[in-house]
């Protein structure tokens, strides 16, 4: 039998048995296009590969015993499919530089609801500013121009403000080095009196700079304005193509706490300080402080709160090192009551059903904790979901890409959107005051002010 005979049957049999075994359940919903599409991609492509690679060896085998085609007519189509690769590789990656500066450019440009500098000297951008607006970048100014009213405190906290909330951002173009970003933002941070605050709050942003407001909007709130958060950005990309700066920013988070650090040991009153980090932003905070307690520590952290932080090895070391004062939790129901004593310090809020978070190589080959063979399963992780050497792998890939669907004040606790969770879980792991109608006015806060912040952005 020719080799392209077998090569074929042996394709055709394998990408079959991919194809049925690809269409089982996953984490999260797909577009119906794209469940009824991936069995069949997912198993043309094994296919494929299986038959060439059949084929090919079979030809390959001949050629070495004399009984195939000779080296002319074995190397020449391998020459000319290479060179033809080279050319659409070329041609990609042209292509590809093209989209990622047309994305930067999209982070810089501001939205014009929130182009007009602020009047408020307590946020960056605002007057004294030592950034300006244009500098923060799209998600830097609608971070702080979100900053909360004396009358969003009122109506949460049912009490007067004590102070108007700080918020400091400084974009990745407000300076060319990490250094001078964190420079800038201990200027601003001292210009707007934030080491002067109850709370001070820092953020790890995501790639695109976007900083979520959320878990600010809470400690504004309760802390009845007594509260100061800065964020410094290092990058203007969406988080799946700023995987390759996470090392610059957790050196840029480093470089903020020592600075937060060497001043705060000239001050007598300090404020209680506080981490946050979501997604690539929790990713990168953890890689900053990798000694998790010890670094906690020496930077003087009273808690710090993850969200959703992407699944590998490093996610797993950091948990374990944390594991003796930290408390994870996949929705607000688990919060601890009464509350253990020591108070946990660390906060990781992760759904059982989020595949950033439990994406992972290892899944390609081994099965993973969170699908056990018994048969248990976590919230949101379907009863009848297997797992398939390499299938699973290939669906929770195509998970990531669906993790998120986001809809202005229509919150879901599931995936990877944690809007649900946040005034609850930051409540309790910032220990701020609350009792059962103060959490109810916040939650309907947080709607309103997501839904207000949507149309401001879309009427423009």
């Amino acid at each position: 039998m020719k080799p392209a005979a077998v090569g074929l049957a042996a394709g055709v049999a394998a990408g079959g048995l991919v194809a049925a075994g690809a269409r089982g359940s996953t984490l999260v919903p797909w577009p119906d296009k794209v469940r009824t599409a991936f069995p069949l991609a997912l198993g043309g492509v094994v296919g494929l590969a299986v038959g060439l690679k059949t084929g090919v060896g079979i030809s390959m085998l001949r050629a070495v015993t004399g009984r195939g085609p000779g080296p002319v007519t074995t190397v020449a189509p391998v020459l000319v499919g290479a060179g033809i690769i080279a050319g659409i590789s070329i041609a990609g990656t042209a292509a590809a530089q093209r989209v990622l500066a047309g994305m930067a450019t999209q982070g810089r440009d501001l939205d014009p609801a929130f182009a007009t500098p602020p009047t408020d000297p307590e946020v960056s951008g605002g007057p004294g500013s030592v950034v300006a607006l244009d500098e923060l970048g799209r998600e830097g100014a609608r971070f702080v121009g979100s900053v909360c009213t004396p009358d969003d405190i009122r109506e949460v906290s049912g009490q007067e403000p004590v102070a108007i909330p700080v918020r400091v951002f400084v974009g990745v173009d407000a300076a060319s080095t990490p250094e001078q970003r964190v420079g800038l933002a201990m200027t601003e941070l001292r210009r707007t009196g934030a080491f002067n605050r109850a709370h001070l709050i820092v953020q790890a942003p995501a790639g695109s700079g976007y900083a979520n407001s959320f878990p600010v909007d809470v400690l504004e709130v309760l802390s009845r304005g007594d509260s100061a958060a800065v964020a410094v950005g290092y990058g203007l990309l969406p988080s799946f193509l700023s995987m390759g700066k996470v090392e610059l920013a957790a050196h840029t988070q480093r470089l903020l706490l020592e600075a937060i650090r060497a001043e705060l040991q000239t001050r007598e009153t300090k404020p209680r300080l506080l981490l946050y980090g979501e997604s690539l932003g929790a990713k990168v905070q953890e890689a900053a402080v990798p000694g998790g307690p010890s670094d906690l520590d020496h930077y003087g952290v009273a808690a710090a709160l993850w969200v959703g932080t992407p699944g590998g090895e490093q996610a797993d070391v950091f948990h374990d090192l944390c594991a003796g004062e930290s408390y994870t939790v996949d929705r607000p129901e688990q919060l601890p009551d009464p509350m253990p004593s020591p108070r946990p310090r660390v906060w990781f809020l992760e759904h059982d059903g989020d595949p950033v978070v439990r994406f992972r190589p290892k899944l390609l080959l081994n099965r993973p904790s969170w699908l056990p063979t018994d048969g248990t399963r976590g919230r949101n992780v379907p009863e009848d979901m297997g797992w398939k050497p390499g299938i699973t792998f290939a669906q929770a890939f195509v998970d990531t890409m669906f993790a998120t669907n986001v809809k202005p004040g229509l919150f879901e606790s599931r995936g990877h959107d944690y809007r649900a969770d946040l005034g609850a879980v930051v409540t309790t792991a910032f220990d701020l005051p609350s009792d059962g109608a103060v959490a109810v006015r916040l939650e309907a806060f947080l709607r309103a002010k997501e839904i207000e912040r949507a149309e401001r952005i879309a009427s423009t």
